[in-house]
């Protein structure tokens, strides 16, 4: 018999689980990893090879949004420039989308299976939320290790068209956009999430639950 509980600690812990999981895939598509001034050209010779920097120009690690593409309305995340893993701008990147691919695989399996923890305590005998918080550990070094790369390919052709002067770990002239800072505080929240599931684990098993179960329960709602 399935024994339902929830506890404020359990809940919140399963609600910044689903978070982190969207939170991070919607940074990973979004173009808004870099923002910078694509060059216009003038009708001139000299206006054409001075250039002006006037329109905003997005890029992200797996695509790209610049003034050339209004067919592509405002609100959709991006355009991919890279019709294959090999054309992504830079080998670094290519790395980055590894690592965190694999990080929000295992927060959306997670936040997958923490909507069933209120029922299911146990896995294999072990606590649902110990494997979980274990996961999300690991899925948060994968995250890191995301991060620590990503600015190692700003020396790229598509990150120096962003902006000039941009080098590896040196944006130039291009600023960081929300979907970085997005990716980076999904990232502390993961392991705040891994932390959590230890106080998640303890408000489910204490005794007063225990009491609740005994007493033949099946929905055991606490504080």
């Amino acid at each position: 018999m399935c024994h339902v509980i929830v506890t404020c600690r359990s809940m919140l812990w399963t609600l910044l689980s689903i978070v982190v999981a969207f939170a991070e895939l919607v940074a990973f598509m979004s173009a808004d990893w870099l923002i910078g001034k694509a060059k216009t050209r003038g009708a001139g010779a000299g206006a054409e090879a001075a250039g002006t920097d006037s329109e905003p120009y997005y890029l992200g690690i797996l695509c790209i949004r610049t003034p050339g593409m209004q067919q592509v309305p405002r609100d959709t995340l991006c355009g991919t420039y890279a019709k294959s893993f090999g054309e992504i701008a830079s080998g670094f990147w290519q790395a980055t989308a590894i690592f965190l691919a694999m990080g929000i695989f295992i927060l959306s399996v997670v936040a997958l299976v923490s909507v069933f923890s209120m029922c299911v305590q146990s896995i294999m005998k072990k606590s649902i939320f110990n494997v979980c918080g274990l996961l999300q550990g690991i899925a948060g070094l994968f995250l890191i290790l995301g991060l620590i790369l990503y600015p190692a390919g700003w020396g790229c052709q598509k990150a120096i068209d962003c902006g000039r002067h941009a080098s590896p770990y040196k944006p130039g002239d291009c600023s960081l956009g929300w979907a970085f800072y997005t990716a980076t505080g999904g990232t502390v929240l993961t392991f705040i999430c891994a932390v959590f599931s230890a106080q998640a684990e303890i408000a489910t098993s204490s005794d007063k639950v225990q009491e609740e179960i005994e007493e033949g329960k099946n929905l055991v709602c606490l504080l």
